[in-house]
């Protein structure tokens, strides 16, 4: 035997399942207490009042058969099911896996055939999962997979296509020490932080929404050119009295979830921010509700209380939204592959390019086909379970706020 050849640990495994009830878990650890023996893993689990609990431990092969009778009287003590298994393996068998990727599935209705399409594209990857848990059960089902032996990019591209195929949202991370690092969230606005298209709702207004809807569906397919048409349709808004900007104020509505992700973002300590094609004449007193202290935007030219069809200063367009976010990110001094972009259209393809998670909300077809993951719920908290954040740790944290 090579002097470097890996030993053999005695190791036994036991399975309780059973209906839960307090003190189970005490009582299965004042069982083995009286053993020379160690734990090695642990794993508990309670769904539907029906509890699994699994537990490695390393102990004398000598005392293995006085456990099992042990716990043959226990299972009868507390009603429940206990299996055992004892056997030897090297050390590494045991040990703490690295390297793994985390995979969130993300579903309104989550069928068993998108579940076998993911777990299917795993194993034919090589991979193996590690563990499956629900983050969320709603507005959406949400189920996290840590997976081993897998690459991520090669995951990603083929979990992508299981995605389109079943209709669900797949997005896969890395794990590890930088998944719980400090992120900065940089959304959207129109039809993403809000549900309306301001310069629409400013169009109503003026009576020019036909025109500008029409002009607004162009660029956000990537037809035009984002620059171009927001001259366009402001231009369609000249005369328009100030007051009107007001009154469209009153108007905007969050999307769902809105002020959950960005309160449970900031109650974590992550920085969001905020970049839109459309005018900060209009969205600065909600940034400013919302403890948004980082945004950009176009700013409408005003004169004599009326607009005048012409926006000040450099428009905000898909570069300039990049920019923002490689700026924000330089401010609050966090790296580039921690940052988290989150758009809808044609405009916002170079930040979700460029950040290190990339989501499309409720997107068009080439902004979904170009970002890392998409949220096809109208949901936008739901962005939430993507990052490995449980829907029952929010609303404890909300309800000790």
């Amino acid at each position: 035997m090579s002097a470097t050849a890996e030993k053999d640990q005695f190791t036994g495994l036991i399975l309780l399942t059973g209906i839960d009830k307090p003190g189970i878990t005490a009582t299965l650890f004042e069982t083995l207490a009286p053993f020379s023996l160690t734990v090695l893993d642990i794993e508990q689990v309670v769904i539907r009042e029906r509890l699994i609990l699994t537990l490695l431990i390393a102990c004398n092969p000598a005392h293995s058969e006085a456990i099992d009778v042990d716990l043959e009287e226990l299972a009868k003590t507390l009603d429940v099911d206990i299996a055992t298994s004892f056997s030897s393996a090297p050390i590494s068998s045991i040990a703490a896996k690295t390297g793994l990727v985390h995979a969130v599935l993300l579903s309104p209705k989550l069928l068993p055939s998108a579940v076998a399409h993911v777990a299917q594209t795993i194993r034919e990857l090589g991979g193996n999962i590690e563990s499956i848990s629900r983050t969320a059960s709603y507005p959406v089902t949400a189920i996290e997979f840590v997976i081993s032996n897998a690459d991520q990019k090669v995951l990603k591209a083929s979990l992508a296509r299981v995605a389109i195929d079943q209709g669900v949202d797949i997005a896969v991370q890395p794990g590890g020490l930088m998944r719980h690092a400090r992120k900065l969230v940089l959304l959207d606005v129109d039809s993403t932080l809000i549900q309306q298209e301001v310069i629409e709702l400013l169009a109503n207004k003026a009576g020019v929404n036909a025109e500008v809807v029409k002009i607004t569906d162009a660029a956000m397919r990537g037809e035009l050119d984002f620059e171009q048409s927001l001259i366009a349709r402001v231009a369609l808004l000249s005369g328009l009295p100030e007051i009107a900007i007001t009154q469209v104020q009153s108007e905007i509505a969050l999307t769902p979830g809105a002020r959950t992700l960005i309160r449970t973002l900031q109650r974590l300590g992550h920085t969001v921010c905020v970049v839109s094609g459309g005018f900060h004449n209009v969205i600065d007193p909600l940034l400013k509700e919302l403890n948004i202290t980082h945004y950009r935007a176009n700013t409408l030219e005003i004169v004599e209380g009326k607009l005048t069809g012409k926006v000040v200063g450099p428009i905000i367009d898909r570069a300039a939204k990049a920019q923002a976010l490689k700026d924000f990110a330089a401010i609050e001094k966090i790296k580039i592959d921690q940052t988290i972009a989150i758009g809808d259209g044609a405009n916002d393809l170079d930040m979700i390019a460029m950040a290190g998670l990339g989501i499309a909300f409720n997107a068009k077809p080439a902004v979904k086909a170009a970002a890392d993951s998409s949220v096809s719920a109208p949901y936008l908290d739901s962005v939430l379970y993507l990052l490995g954040i449980a829907r029952e740790e929010i609303e404890e944290a909300d309800s000790h706020s």
